[in-house]
């Protein structure tokens, strides 16, 4: 939507703006927030949020407590310089480095100092530290699966790095996919730096690597000189509570791994914390240093530091889980579950066999995560997303933005993170019928095209 200019006053084009402005990624994702802010009565399974219920305000003052305390007892800091840790401008790395390196070791088996940690304002400002340390020249691009999370995509059009896509399949990229993107893009000039991936249930394709082809990737990533960036916001909410895959910075064995950590999912978003293990040595003229000073060095040109009252409710989280965020992740991981179970459920009766194949409807079965992506016999684009939101009152994700140079148009994404159970069968119910009407509409539109060709 465009305002009018009133006269005298100074109009810019959107030409002269950087390019990344008018990049159809940043179009999509504000024309699906858009869409709905209009529907607000829509059952929605287009965000990949967290549930509403499940956000208690009231933690926000007992993990900061837990915090203080904590700096009392254990760091024996006194009240000034609490006040002045909590209220001033604070260190650029973090002030709550050591709880999520407890916190990695207990978790995930990733055991890296804290001089190694970045706090960061979420993993999106951890995608850009790391892109901008890493990529020096225009000739770097970033390995990234297709279909890949908007976040890392729209971070790197900011940054002009270009992305060379990796197909992925069932169970996320293979090694020899990645061996032979790297050697095409060193082919045509360019110096490949790093992978970027979702292990674990990505965004938006819902995929899990086995831990088999982790330790493949990890080889390929070796013998071609690629850094791994494993982006991890997914990993606690498996299907099955009692198994879990190692991380593959838990796999790392020579520090190739880049690891970006959320407390978005397992925490709150609300306090925008994340963080980057970058363990990696970076040799200079003054010495050796960690590439988490280096990227440092850039936050302290963008946000200064992430918000000390935010790091302490989450550091404060920490402590009162025992450094565990598995346990304080309990009761989210078991509505994940479950939500993921109905919503399986519910396109199962909705869509039953052997119609939905004859009709050519598909989707996966992800083994935990948020997301399932479905295919249609139409096209799951902007227009129809405003049909399906309009007529039938349900909201999905069009999967096309997510493809690297296009693709996936057929394909769409539901989340069953932020929708309340009570609503999930109604919301599939509905998009059932708005599936019904597309299919009808496609054939018309493809008999009334044939016709025309045909006089």
């Amino acid at each position: 939507m465009t305002s009018p200019t009133p006269a005298g006053d100074t109009a810019l084009r959107i030409e002269d703006l950087h390019g990344s402005l008018r990049d159809p990624v940043l179009d999509a994702m504000n024309f699906l927030n858009e869409v709905v802010s209009r529907y607000p009565e829509a059952i929605s399974f287009a965000p990949g949020r967290p549930y509403d219920p499940l956000l208690d305000p009231g933690v926000i003052t007992d993990c900061l407590t837990a915090y203080t305390d904590h700096l009392r007892r254990d760091r024996g800091l006194s009240e000034p310089q609490i006040n002045t840790l909590l209220m001033q401008y604070g260190p650029t790395a973090g002030i709550i480095r050591e709880p999520i390196a407890r916190s990695l070791a207990e978790d995930e088996g990733i055991d890296v100092p804290p001089e190694a940690i970045v706090v960061t304002v979420g993993a999106q400002e951890g995608m850009l530290l790391v892109l901008r340390a890493l990529c020096a020249g225009p000739d770097d691009v970033l390995l990234a699966p297709s279909p890949c999370y908007v976040g890392i995509s729209g971070a790197a059009r900011l940054l002009d790095i270009p992305l060379f896509p990796v197909p992925e399949g069932e169970h996320g990229i293979d090694a020899a996919d990645v061996v032979d993107a790297a050697r095409r893009a060193r082919a045509q000039g360019l110096r490949p730096r790093a992978l970027y991936l979702v292990p674990d249930f990505a965004n938006p394709s819902g995929v899990c690597m086995t831990v088999r082809a982790r330790r493949e990737l990890l080889a390929a990533a070796g013998e071609e000189g690629l850094l791994v960036l494993e982006d991890n916001p997914y990993g606690m909410f498996r299907a099955d509570a009692e198994s879990t895959r190692p991380t593959l910075k838990a796999l790392d064995t020579d520090r190739r791994v880049i690891y970006l950590g959320s407390l978005a999912k397992t925490g709150f978003p609300g306090a925008r914390v994340g963080y980057v293990v970058a363990d990696q040595r970076v040799e200079g003229p003054g010495g050796s240093t960690l590439l988490a000073d280096q990227l440092a060095k850039v936050k302290s040109m963008t946000t200064v530091n992430t918000p000390a009252l935010s790091q302490a409710v989450i550091g404060g989280l920490l402590v009162r889980h025992g450094y565990r965020m598995r346990t304080a992740s309990l009761a989210a991981a078991a509505f994940y579950r479950e939500n993921m179970a109905r919503l399986l459920d519910a396109l199962d009766r909705h869509f039953p066999e052997p119609e939905r194949t004859a009709r050519g409807i598909d989707w996966n079965r992800p083994e935990g995560g948020f997301f399932v992506v479905l295919s249609v016999p139409f096209d799951a684009d902007e227009r129809a997303l405003e049909r399906s939101a309009g007529r039938h009152q349900v909201l999905w994700t069009p999967m096309s933005p997510f493809y690297i140079g296009g693709g996936g148009v057929r394909r769409l994404r539901l989340s069953c993170s932020a929708v309340p159970p009570e609503l999930v069968d109604e919301g599939v119910r509905r998009f059932a019928e708005f599936v019904a009407e597309s299919e009808s509409a496609a054939v018309h539109h493809s008999v009334a095209t044939s016709i025309s060709a045909v006089g």
